[in-house]
């Protein structure tokens, strides 16, 4: 399936997310049946795999990984404030798994998640599914479903929000130097 390509400058608007949404359930209905598993990476992966749980009516309960103590940059950056509890209420042994984060950046967060998964059990295969894909891999990492790929500067950074009507939103911001 083609995959959008964006060239994020600024003043221009990101891709809506909801569309980003839709248009990853429709890559990923042909080939994720009803007992893959789906786990989201805290936070913004968590509430993609939700949405894409209901979605894809899965039979498989969602899970969530957060992936902080797993991180090859750790004891460089230190232990987040919000760390999450990690929760995967099926058995990972066999099972056809589907990842699902927010951004896709350098490949660091999925090696993790995949480091993490791998204390479960062994899958039968690991797809990854990204709203966005915003290039700049340092790891060998490549998602299977991706809602857009988005070409930013190396100083903007692309978060993803949701409001509380559950809406989802992508906001670029700058980085300090």
């Amino acid at each position: 399936m083609p995959r959008a390509t964006h060239k994020t400058m600024p003043g221009k608007p990101l891709p809506d997310a909801e569309q980003l949404l839709q248009a990853l359930t429709d890559q990923m209905r042909p080939t994720v049946g009803p007992d893959s598993g789906l786990i989201g990476i805290h936070t913004g992966g968590v509430w993609i795999a939700q949405r894409l749980h209901q979605a894809l009516k899965l039979q498989v309960p969602c899970g969530a990984l957060d992936v902080s103590f797993y991180r090859d940059d750790y004891q460089k950056i230190g232990l987040h404030r919000d760390v999450k509890t990690s929760t995967i209420p099926f058995d990972v042994e066999g099972r056809h798994l589907v990842l699902v984060d927010d951004v896709l950046y350098t490949g660091r967060t999925i090696r993790a998640a995949m480091n993490e998964l791998f204390d479960y059990g062994r899958p039968a295969s690991i797809r990854l599914a990204a709203l966005v894909d915003r290039g700049g891999r340092e790891l060998p990492i490549a998602a299977q479903f991706i809602g857009a790929a988005v070409t930013l500067d190396p100083h903007q950074s692309i978060e993803l929000t949701r409001d509380d009507k559950g809406r989802l939103s992508l906001v670029l911001s700058e980085q300090r130097s």
